[in-house]
């Protein structure tokens, strides 16, 4: 991958603005509020974050316009989902998804099957222009309303996104806090793991009497009621990465028990 380029995909990257705090916060309290231009200059004030990124891949033999691209596709789904209340910087939370979007995208390139340019740039344009939209209308824009922004027909929309798919693992990064990551699957509803197919297989009523009382409510909330961490989190008022931390102590201590 070419280094010290000052120009990728047509973006001077000698330009690049650099936000202050005091400025990222203002522009995402705008952003909160549906304000789209305010959401077009967070994206290029966060550009840096990407080339930053692009740098790890310097080994790769991909085009660099081409992991900016798919590095901006993990931005902005990173500002589209990033939760203040976290208590974490956005870089923290935004990075992790930028390296796990360009990973996704390696991944499918070392296929022997490529995707041609042409067919990406079209799919790029899908993507954005499906953000764009969202945001705008607020709601989630039918493949007319894609091809009409782009000016490209619907059949070859679909096409292209279809073509450039992939498979999120569950154990995709979201984040990283104080050394312990979170992953897609701690983001998801458990909707299968309730109490009556677990009970079939395990003892886990005796199991859960070696935990603490918080542990107990922990495990109960997560897989006989089938939460997320962020949904267990606000309901017993702590960290997302506190109730990972103990459902992951909570798990050890119960396969212990059922494994001695």
């Amino acid at each position: 991958m070419a280094q010290g380029r000052v120009e990728i995909c047509g973006v001077n990257t000698s330009r690049l603005p650099l936000l202050k705090n005091a400025e990222k916060e203002a522009l995402f309290a705008r952003i909160q509020d549906g304000d789209a231009q305010a959401r077009e200059a967070y994206i290029e004030g966060n550009l840096r974050l990407v080339l930053s990124v692009i740098k790890r891949f310097s080994s790769s033999s991909e085009n660099v316009d081409d992991l900016f691209q798919i590095g901006c596709i993990g931005l902005i789904k990173a500002i589209d989902n990033f939760d203040t209340s976290l208590n974490v910087k956005f870089s923290t939370y935004a990075v992790p998804m930028i390296i796990g979007e360009i990973r996704r995208f390696l991944r499918d390139n070392s296929n022997s099957i490529r995707v041609s340019r042409s067919l990406k740039d079209t799919a790029y344009k899908a993507i954005y222009a499906r953000e764009s939209l969202t945001r705008k209308n607020l709601k989630e824009p039918t493949i007319e309303e894609i091809a009409a922004e782009v000016g490209i027909s619907k059949e070859d929309i679909v096409y292209a996104m279809d073509a450039i798919q992939n498979p999120m693992s569950l154990y995709e990064p979201v984040f990283t806090d104080g050394g312990d990551t979170l992953y897609v699957m701690d983001q998801i509803s458990d909707k299968k793991n309730k109490e009556e197919t677990w009970v079939e297989h395990l003892s886990l009523s005796d199991a859960m009497k070696n935990l603490s009382e918080r542990e107990h409510e922990i495990i109960t909330l997560r897989f006989f009621e089938g939460k997320t961490q962020m949904e267990v989190a606000e309901l017993i008022g702590i960290s997302q990465a506190q109730v990972s931390r103990l459902e992951k102590n909570a798990l050890r201590t119960m396969r212990s028990y059922l494994t001695a």
